[in-house]
């Protein structure tokens, strides 16, 4: 860490009328964004940031909350105030689910995490048959009942993603799609070999603020929002054959497009 001496926060704006903390607080953003405190660097103490600016210790606490409430930085009790890491997974809207991949027995998150260099897992999985919510009727022509299938995405350990796919019944009971491991490539590789050729697929994507079980979930620091997307699978028949609902954690993807210009 560069020594506070140095100039790497700058100094307070005496004629300015934001409040200090505030004012705190944007100078260690600008050093962040700069890359003067690097992913994982750990910031000035308290003490340093109090003798640096000549505030209270209750304003540098007022400044650490509000680059904490936007999820920039985290708090380790007893150890100080970390830089949060960058989003590792590029998610490639456009090539994640291309069919090279599943011929290559690869599921849509395993190419997500080879290309970012990190060790996929999945956990808490749960498949069981249900009746579906109307939303998800509505998307797959209205079922009676929907084999469900839930788990989480682990990334290096650490939980970014949790799935809950939908499939009628009519297609799934009594496949490898029921079972807990469905084979190479997925449930998207079965489905074409059970015939339903996959054609295109819909998503639709918001911002928002987690539940408190997605918090625990996928240990959301605070101020961290959540990606919600909701895809539908079509196959070359026109049929609407699954329905993913996915909840992810927005500090840890890019969400990256390729849109043609004709």
């Amino acid at each position: 860490m560069a020594p506070l001496s140095s100039g790497v926060l700058g100094s307070l704006d005496s004629t300015s009328d934001r409040a200090v903390f505030r004012q705190i607080a944007d100078r260690l953003r600008e050093a962040i964004d700069k890359g003067r405190f690097k992913e994982g660097a750990k910031l000035p103490s308290e003490s340093e940031l109090v003798e640096h600016f000549g505030v209270s210790r209750m304003t540098v606490r007022n400044a650490l909350s509000v680059l904490q409430g936007e999820g920039l930085v985290h708090s380790e009790h007893g150890k100080g105030v970390f830089v949060r890491p960058r989003p590792p997974v590029r998610r490639l809207a456009s090539d994640r689910f291309a069919r090279r991949h599943r011929d290559q027995g690869k599921s849509a998150f395993t190419v997500e995490a080879e290309a970012a260099g990190s060790r996929p897992e999945v956990d808490n999985l749960q498949v069981k048959e249900e009746r579906p919510t109307r939303d998800i009727a509505t998307r797959l022509g209205e079922p009676r009942k929907v084999l469900a299938r839930r788990r989480r995405y682990l990334l290096d350990g650490r939980p970014v993603e949790f799935a809950a796919s939908f499939l009628p019944l009519d297609i799934a009971r009594d496949t490898p799609i029921a079972q807990p491991n469905p084979g190479p490539g997925g449930i998207y590789a079965r489905l074409e070999e059970l015939g339903h050729r996959l054609d295109h697929f819909d998503e639709e994507v918001r911002a928002r603020m987690p539940t408190p079980a997605e918090v625990k979930s996928l240990h959301l620091a605070a101020g961290v929002p959540v990606i919600h997307l909701v895809r539908t699978a079509y196959d070359t028949e026109g049929r609407a054959v699954e329905v993913c609902d996915t909840v992810m954690a927005a500090d840890a993807y890019v969400l990256a497009y390729q849109l043609p210009a004709n």
